[in-house]
């Protein structure tokens, strides 16, 4: 469904949100913030929804539902930001925390040596934005929601060498009201779910599991009922064999290879080495003491060559079903796509309203692009992943058509661990399974597989990529940042793609273990 129409997205939000007092206190807090002369004030106004589902071997083990509740309002004051956050639903309490941010800035103002200033953005009056689904998972009662889980499990135990099988669900509905002094009032309602099944097994002294490639999406309930683009009935019939396979798997001989990666494992190569590095915020540095910085440094704008010339990688906040889509970002910008690599050549960074005051002439003409977030009303909104995306060749090959051009080579499909330094430079990656590529041909499973480059020595061996029919958007409900912490979730669309000559690492050699059931169990725990 689409979220087309302002009108049509006001009649979708929930009631029992804007049932709330949001707008009462938002002018109640406003207007105490203009009294003190504040240059900038915004009112934030959150409810966030979460539950979790957990089955084991056709059996619920747990049911957890939260709500995150509250508001805050952000100030720059004296130049300065000032922050502050409340619970209670009270206009008393709304002036109180307006007041509070405002002595927060005026701290702040006597350390500050760079004055807080914001870029520019158009006011929208009373807007409103709905994700796109067609059933809002928290519609559907709980029993219908363990069932489904339990009856996956069931199917999994009762095939043929495996031995047990757990299944979970996470489910978000996140709602936000914004407000801020230059009149620009958004309301928005986003859903989004993470569904997990993997089944484990043994063959001898080696234990392994065989996952979900399902990919965590910003839809509804549909997704898990064969409606929203993913057939689990087909992936869970085939998980008993790719696991019995994998058991059974030789161990990779350690080499340089070419490489053929599905989107279900590039896209978290994506997500380390160019989403987390073309953040302006860690390249400046000001993410430095906890999330590390960037090779990626604003000097080499327009002349660092990222990747082969084949590399063309978006920010995305607009792209239907992305984990870090919204209409408004929580400074009240509305949301944008742009150009990140283009041709192999870095080009963009994401930012935020304040970032793109000093730095974004030469990005986005002086404008955020809308990568402002908080994960609660309890969090000040920093500078936060866009939905980031290796963009197909229009004219580009199927994966099969990837794998004819390889002579000896991997392919490799799923996500399992990673591993990169603190600059997103150097990085090892790991999946879920891989296949020995001969003459162009599959030749059955192999294990114990890590591959690991430099990212711009992995960029640019991409020696083809593939066509749109190839593209899916992955991503992840967990990204972790800043102190206090936050975690966001962002999606990270990719074709199949091929590289050339990259190295691979045998794990178990790697680990110094005597036995291959010894390396195995090391890793999963």
């Amino acid at each position: 469904m689409s979220s087309a129409t302002a009108s049509s997205d006001h009649d979708r939000i929930d009631p029992s949100f804007t049932a709330l007092p949001y707008r009462r206190l938002a002018a109640a807090a406003l207007s105490r913030a203009r009294d003190f002369g504040v240059t900038h004030a915004d009112f934030r106004f959150e409810r966030v929804r979460y539950q979790h589902l957990s089955v084991r071997d056709g059996h619920l083990q747990g049911a957890e539902d939260s709500d995150d509740l509250g508001f805050a309002v952000r100030v720059v004051h004296q130049g300065a930001w000032g922050f502050a956050a409340g619970v209670a639903l009270t206009t008393d309490e709304a002036v109180k925390v307006a007041e509070q941010a405002v002595n927060v800035a005026l701290v702040a103002a006597e350390m500050t040596r760079v004055p807080v200033e914001l870029a520019p953005e158009p006011a929208y009056d009373d807007v409103a934005w709905c994700s796109a689904y067609e059933i809002n998972p928290y519609d559907v009662p709980l029993a219908e929601k363990a069932a489904l889980l339990e009856d996956w499990t069931r199917r999994l135990v009762d095939a043929d060498g495996v031995e047990h099988a757990n299944a979970s669900l996470q489910l978000v509905q996140e709602n936000k009201y914004y407000a801020d002094l230059a009149g620009t009032t958004t309301t928005q309602q986003r859903v989004r779910l993470q569904p997990h099944v993997e089944a484990h097994g043994s063959r001898g002294d080696r234990f392994d599991s065989m996952a979900t490639i399902a990919p965590p999406v910003a839809r509804g309930w549909e997704y898990l009922t064969g409606r929203g683009g993913w057939d689990f009935d087909r992936e869970l019939a085939e998980m008993p064999a790719l696991l019995a396979e994998k058991l059974a798997a030789p161990s990779v001989e350690a080499g340089r290879y070419d490489l053929v990666i599905d989107p279900s494992n590039l896209w978290l190569t994506i997500h380390e080495s160019i989403g987390h590095a073309t953040e302006l915020d860690r390249a400046l540095g000001y993410e430095a003491n906890y999330a590390g910085t960037s090779f990626a440094t604003p000097d080499q704008l327009g002349t660092l060559q990222y990747g082969s010339p084949l590399m063309h990688v978006t920010g995305d906040r607009t792209v239907e079903h992305g984990l870090a889509t919204i209409g408004y970002d929580d400074e009240g910008v509305q949301t944008q796509s742009w150009d990140i690599v283009r041709d192999g050549v870095l080009v963009g960074y994401q930012l935020d309203r304040s970032m793109a005051h000093t730095h974004g002439a030469a990005l986005n003409g002086g404008r955020s692009n809308g990568c402002a977030y908080a994960d609660s009303p309890g969090h000040i909104p920093i500078q936060r992943m866009a939905n980031v995306s290796l963009q197909p060749d229009p004219d580009g090959p199927d994966t099969a058509g990837l794998i004819a051009q390889v002579e000896r080579g991997l392919y490799i499909v799923g996500d399992k661990s990673w591993s990169i330094d603190m600059q997103r430079f150097n990085f090892q990656f790991t999946g879920q399974r891989f296949y020995a590529i001969e003459d162009g041909e599959l030749k059955g499973q192999v294990r114990d597989v890590a591959y690991q480059a430099t990212t711009t020595d992995f960029w640019r061996s991409m020696g083809a990529v593939g066509g749109p029919e190839t593209y899916v958007l992955g991503g992840a409900f967990n990204c972790g940042k800043a102190q206090p912490g936050q975690v966001a979730a962002v999606s990270h669309g990719c074709p199949s793609a091929l590289f050339r000559d990259v190295r691979v690492l045998n794990v178990t050699d790697e680990a110094g273990a005597d036995q291959p059931g010894d390396a195995i169990a090391d890793e999963e725990l």
